[in-house]
């Protein structure tokens, strides 16, 4: 997948992609790979973004579960 600097998104916007990803199982992980992307990730922080973001990761890892099973 192309980096998301690529599209002119923000690294807001390309947490929230990674998150419903199914990829990436958490918070710090997905700063990482936005990290590796060329985005900075001081402003992935606070406890409603922070709340957002678990949400989709638990959800879409519980998507691929149901997928498998």
């Amino acid at each position: 997948m192309p980096s998301g600097m690529e599209h002119d998104i923000t690294a807001m916007e390309r947490a929230f992609q990674l998150a419903k990803s199914g990829t990436y199982t958490s918070i710090p992980a997905i700063k990482e790979q936005l990290k590796g992307e060329g985005f900075s990730v001081t402003q992935i922080t606070g406890k409603t973004l922070t709340k957002q973001l678990n949400m989709l990761i638990a959800a879409a890892h519980e998507l691929g579960a149901q997928i498998l099973n």
